[in-house]
């Protein structure tokens, strides 16, 4: 089999991880990285083994697959690109900045048989992948995901860089469709909004409430799960998932007639299995875990959360 021939375009702090994950796999050949700051692409190319551009268009050509890790609002011309050179991608999420543009992706990679993988990581959590033979029908959800400040993401909404993980991850178990969203959010140290919560009632009766913010003191990734007779807790951080079930059986839990488990599965490198399945996916030709598809999704919810913020505020001010 020959390697696939892969390029990343984009080199800061999460790009230079995705160009050391594939320069470490087997049947992958990273030839190339690009940044508008040619000295880091240098650095990270003279690192890994590859090439370095500063133009990224030199890429196209010379790979058959590309990790697309730029700023939000380069994703769409950039990925319209390397579609057009007939390249697979990997787009970290958000997958684009409007509907629009991810809905043009998405056509042009279908009318070429090319694949779109959206850079939803927490999919790749092995605590949410065992999830999908413990969720069965949720009644309610409560997703909490705070960090501290850092300027890397601020171009875009805290929804979009940060809510949107839990986004994809609860459209992806509740499997139904949202009849309704209640949101409000503010800004706070930048001109986009900082700290958000959405409630999101889907048409199934589940109830979803999602809190992001990147301005808190403490970092928190937790989302929990209400269902009938169990109530299951995920710690994206630790890796780790608490299920408390009704068992009728005497113990000595605040909750007469429930048992509590814990499952903890060991540190993994969760940037590593995204890449792995998406090179998996390109050599087999599979539908990505999180598709371009999903990615529209999440977008989609995402948005209308940032509709519903903007209306909220202009009716309080």
């Amino acid at each position: 089999m020959k390697p696939i021939r892969v390029g990343v375009v984009g080199v800061g702090h999460l790009g230079k991880y995705h160009a050391e994950k594939y320069a470490l796999m087997k049947d992958v050949e990273l030839v190339g990285v690009a940044d508008v700051i040619h000295d880091r692409a240098q650095e990270v190319a003279t690192q890994y083994g590859a090439q370095a551009f500063k133009d990224y268009r030199d890429l196209l050509g010379k790979v058959n697959a590309a990790s697309i890790v730029v700023p939000t609002d380069l994703h769409f011309q950039v990925s319209l690109d390397f579609l057009q050179a007939n390249v697979d991608l990997l787009i970290e999420k958000p997958i684009t900045e409007t509907l629009e543009q991810a809905n043009q992706l998405i056509q042009t990679a279908d009318s070429k048989d090319l694949l779109i993988q959206v850079g939803h990581l927490e999919r790749f959590n092995p605590a949410i992948v065992a999830l999908s033979d413990i969720i069965d029908h949720p009644l309610f959800i409560e997703s909490d995901r705070l960090s501290s400040f850092t300027q890397r993401g601020t171009e875009v909404n805290v929804v979009l860089d940060l809510m949107i993980h839990d986004i994809d991850i609860i459209l992806s178990l509740v499997q139904s469709k949202i009849q309704q969203i209640h949101a409000v959010g503010v800004p706070v140290v930048t001109p986009e909004v900082d700290i958000a919560n959405a409630r999101l009632i889907f048409e199934n009766g589940c109830v979803a409430n999602v809190t992001a913010s990147r301005i808190s003191m403490k970092s928190m990734r937790k989302i929990r799960f209400f269902q009938k007779d169990t109530y299951i807790s995920v710690d994206y951080a630790d890796h780790d998932i608490t299920i408390v079930r009704k068992d009728n059986k005497g113990t000595s839990l605040p909750v007469p007639g429930m048992s509590m488990d814990r499952m903890t599965f060991d540190k993994a490198d969760s940037l590593k299995a995204e890449i792995e399945s998406f090179i998996a996916s390109v050599q087999t030709r599979r539908r990505p875990l999180a598709s371009g598809v999903d990615g529209r999704k999440a977008l989609k919810v995402a948005i209308d959360i940032v509709k519903q913020i903007t209306a909220s505020s202009e009716t309080v001010f």
